[in-house]
C-alpha cells in the first residue's frame, strides 16, 4: 500500500521492482487481488496489464491501520501507545513536538469535558 501510495499506481512488477527482499512476482499479484478484495485497491486494465491504485485516501488508511493497531497490541488503550511511542529508542521528541503533543492532549480535553 505504501507504495501505491507514494506512485499513485503502479502494476504488480513495479511493486515488486519496489519492495526490499520482494517476494515473487506470483505472490504480488496474490497479494494485490487480496488487497483489492478486501476494498483497499483497485485496478485499471491498460492492455494486458493491470494497473493498480489506492482506493482509500491516505489519511482514512493511516487511521484505520492504526485504529487495529492499538486494539491489537495496545487492548485500544492510546495511552499504552503513546507511552510505548514515547519509550521507543530512537523516537526521541524535540520541545515543539513535545509542545504540539501538548495541545492536541489539552483540546481533546477540552473535547471530553464538554
Amino acid at each position: 500500500m505504501d507504495l501505491l501510495f507514494q506512485r499513485g499506481r503502479a502494476t504488480a512488477a513495479e511493486v515488486q521492482e519496489g519492495l526490499a527482499d520482494a517476494p515473487s512476482y506470483s505472490a504480488v499479484r496474490a497479494l494485490l487481488r487480496i488487497l483489492e478484495e478486501k476494498g483497499h485497491v483497485r485496478h485499471e486494465q491498460d492492455g494486458p496489464r493491470y494497473i493498480y491504485l489506492p482506493k482509500a485516501d491516505r489519511e482514512r488508511a493511516r487511521q484505520s491501520a492504526l485504529k487495529h493497531v492499538v486494539q491489537t497490541f495496545f487492548d485500544g488503550s492510546a495511552e499504552q501507545a503513546v507511552s510505548a511511542l514515547l519509550g521507543t529508542e530512537g523516537a526521541r521528541m524535540g520541545a515543539e513536538e513535545l509542545d504540539r503533543l501538548a495541545v492536541l492532549i489539552a483540546r481533546a480535553r477540552k473535547e471530553d469535558v464538554q
